[in-house]
């Protein structure tokens, strides 16, 4: 007897296609592939031109009037039927591509949108894109503060859910690489800290890997994030900051989590930056130095270097700890699990395999 593979029960509207090449979303790409790989779930990616008229138009008239037009995708027809429908998105301007389904609401027993960055000084401008989400039972924002806000203007339930990372991916164990990088920094940075790592550069002779050029695009995204993994676990330091750190004007006075205090950890890097002010971070990162605090816009990071290369035994137990803490906590299997929670679902056997693969990994770090 031929055994039948499954139905899937999980539908993912995905947005690689559309945005295949930008940075920020890789880790969202991370999480789809990671959930296909632990449930019974069916990939939606549909292709569009985000450089055309009609998608410029379709995205300056929502700015305007409460009509959401089709930014260009061919409208989608679902036949089959799915548990959930899972949107997933990297900030408030997709949920116009989301409208290409016609009828998930139809075939689908519940539904959740995932919105990466939606800060609250945006939502009035993005009032009209925001209403599409009333269409959702429940709405996952990786931003805390930016929960309520949301709930109360859309009227639905809208929960927390941390960022993550393929913990498996970024583990620097069993092999142990040489950590041939002594501070990698990545993206947005303090140019006073930046300026004294360049003269640490010049007169001791560190290796600090930084941007050097400007850009927000990957000629191979999902490559770039496994280059990023392979550097991060060959990294000493790494710098990490708040969202937005240096953009009060646009996130105003929200402190939210990056995903590098995620990947930093995961690859069992020592972490030194701005320790947010958020009390999810507080519980989410509450070991003892999962972050050496140094303020944004500090002149003293080379002391604070100075003074842990001087404590190798320090430095181990927060390389293995952070390592642990990633593996045990911070899997994209929790993030799936917290979900498959909120909606009613039970985790697949996919899902508790991860989990104890993980567990082994942590086991053997410690």
């Amino acid at each position: 007897m031929v055994t039948q593979p499954h139905k899937p029960r999980i539908l993912i509207f995905s947005q690689r296609n559309i945005f295949s090449n930008a940075l920020f979303r890789a880790s969202l790409h991370e999480f789809e592939d990671i959930i296909s790989q632990m449930d019974s779930a069916q990939l939606l990616a549909p292709q569009a031109d985000i450089s055309n008229s009609r998608h410029t138009f379709a995205k300056r008239f929502a700015f305007h009037v409460p009509i959401a037009l089709n930014p260009g995708i061919p409208t989608i027809q679902l036949k089959e039927h799915f548990d959930l429908f899972l949107a997933i998105c990297g900030a408030p301007g997709d949920l116009l591509m989301v409208n290409a389904v016609s009828n998930w609401r139809n075939v689908c027993k519940t539904s959740v949108c995932l919105i990466d960055e939606l800060w609250v000084t945006q939502m009035a401008d993005y009032r009209h894109f925001l209403r599409v989400l009333r269409r959702f039972d429940i709405v996952m924002l990786y931003y805390s503060q930016s929960v309520k806000p949301l709930s109360d203007q859309i009227e639905r339930q809208c929960t927390f859910l941390p960022p993550g990372v393929d913990a498996i991916r970024f583990c620097p164990y069993p092999e142990r690489p040489r950590r041939v990088v002594d501070v990698y920094s990545i993206g947005r940075k303090s140019e006073i800290t930046h300026g004294t790592l360049l003269r640490m550069v010049a007169e001791n002779g560190i290796f600090y890997l930084h941007d050097s050029i400007a850009g927000d695009q990957a000629i191979n995204l999902m490559e770039h994030r496994a280059l990023l993994a392979n550097v991060a676990k060959r990294s000493r330091y790494f710098i990490v900051n708040p969202g937005l750190i240096d953009r009060p004007d646009k996130r105003g006075d929200q402190i939210e989590i990056g995903n590098r205090y995620f990947e930093g950890a995961a690859a069992g890097t020592i972490m030194v930056g701005e320790r947010p002010q958020n009390t999810e971070f507080e519980r989410l990162f509450d070991w003892p130095d999962a972050v050496i605090h140094l303020p944004y816009d500090s002149i003293k990071i080379e002391t604070v270097i100075d003074e842990l290369d001087r404590d190798p035994e320090k430095q181990d137990r927060i390389r293995r700890t952070n390592v642990v803490q990633a593996l045990t906590r911070h899997d994209w299997a929790y993030r799936w699990e917290a979900v498959l929670k909120t909606v009613g679902l039970e985790p697949m056997p996919q899902l508790l395999e991860r989990k104890e693969r993980l567990k082994r990994l942590a086991d053997a770090v410690m």
